[in-house]
């Protein structure tokens, strides 16, 4: 209630959203973890101006829309909706309690409507009996004049609508009543008011009160996901010391099946475990033969085109080369170098540096290498889960 005037708000819910391409209308697909229509009434339910919420849905999904009201503790009135958006919202308008005074006409796929929004709309058509939300267009807008011309239009005069739109509501029945005796159908409730003779007035919407209308419409999130890897050779004469891809100087080399570069096949192995792939010995294993001596950035070079195909790109690689000898201090940057370019990354996200065990355990009697390695990996998650199965 509004300084004493109560206020219903019809949610517009009937629709089939077949540019989203879901298999349920786009109104039951789920934003963080609610059904949108849900998540709109909710917002409307827990106003106090707002006294009535009445829900006009398609009929094959009222059973499972009352369950979803139910659930989420929403009161309120359910509606089979009609052919055109101006049907449903007029079979809302025939079920509007008699005190009531103010209707607000609201989208259910504008799921991102605030309480502040909310507020200022009840203010507004309390003073001004016929609103809209809108938006002032950003873009240049032409307009055709002729099949092969237009003209630019003055951007200051023009206005994106959105909803919620609200009237006093003998104003709106009168606009429908008037529409539906002259057969007209409009775009919006506006249309119709303006159409009956009344003034419409403009109030200022928000940018994040958006129409989801197309997958594209739909909120996107980043799923972050850290990966670890370890791994050991054992130092082994008559071989060159590759870590990092770079021919290191020193007495030794390491043992193993490919160029045993400790160093990547740590790094490569945080990578899989983030990305969920399982590890090194899974796609590269010891006893196939094209592998024998072959370069570990090859490998990683692999890696990341499967770390690709899951959608997945890199964040960054922290890794710790643990040995007594040698010093690894001036190669690091050129490490880090050959790791980003097989992985097709910025330089700067791959940190890569060196310590010992203060002679203690096999690394520090000489006996070998360790390498350790972190990583995460980002993926855009789209929010396109079903909420329900008719």
């Amino acid at each position: 209630m509004y300084k004493n005037k109560k206020i219903a708000v019809i949610i517009a819910a009937a629709g089939i959203g077949r540019r989203m391409n879901a298999d349920i209308p786009k109104q039951y697909l789920e934003i963080d973890g609610k059904p949108m229509l849900i998540k709109t009434a909710l917002e409307f339910s827990k106003n106090e101006n707002i006294d009535y919420i009445i829900v006009v849905t398609n009929p094959n999904y009222i059973a499972e829309c009352e369950k979803l009201l139910q659930e989420n503790s929403v009161d309120a009135t359910l509606v089979n909706g009609g052919k055109e958006r101006q049907d449903s919202v007029y079979e809302g308008i025939k079920r509007l309690p008699e005190d009531a005074e103010f209707v607000f006409v609201h989208d259910a796929a504008r799921p991102f409507v605030t309480q502040n929004l909310i507020n200022e709309t009840a203010h507004a058509v309390y003073e001004k009996q016929a609103v809209v939300c809108a938006v002032p267009v950003k873009d240049t807008i032409r307009m055709k004049t002729g099949e092969n011309s237009s003209v630019t239009t003055d951007r200051n005069l023009m206005f994106a609508v959105q909803t919620p739109q609200a009237f006093e509501k003998k104003l709106l029945m009168k606009a429908y009543e008037q529409a539906f005796s002259e057969k007209f159908y409009g775009t919006d409730d506006a249309v119709l008011v303006e159409r009956a003779g009344y003034q419409v007035h403009i109030i200022e919407g928000s940018n994040d009160n958006i129409k989801i209308t197309a997958k594209e419409d739909m909120p996107v999130s980043e799923e972050t996901r850290i990966g670890t890897g370890f791994d050991v050779h054992a130092f082994s004469e008559n071989q060159k010391l590759i870590l990092g891809g770079v021919e290191i100087p020193f007495e030794k080399g390491l043992l193993g099946h490919s160029d045993a570069d400790v160093l990547v096949h740590a790094v490569i192995d945080a990578l899989l475990g983030a990305s969920g792939l399982g590890d090194i010995g899974k796609h590269f294993p010891d006893n196939d033969q094209k592998y024998k001596g072959v370069s570990s950035l090859l490998l990683l070079k692999e890696v990341a085109s499967f770390v690709r195909a899951e959608g997945y790109s890199v964040g960054n690689i922290d890794a710790t080369v643990i040995a007594e000898k040698p010093k690894i201090a001036t190669y690091t940057d050129e490490m880090s170098k050959k790791i980003a370019e097989a992985l097709n990354i910025h330089k700067g996200k791959v940190n890569i540096k060196g310590t010992t065990t203060e002679k203690l355990g096999f690394i520090g009697r000489g006996e070998g290498i360790a390498a350790q390695a972190v990583c995460t990996l980002t993926r855009r998650a789209t929010h396109l889960s079903q909420a329900c199965v008719i």
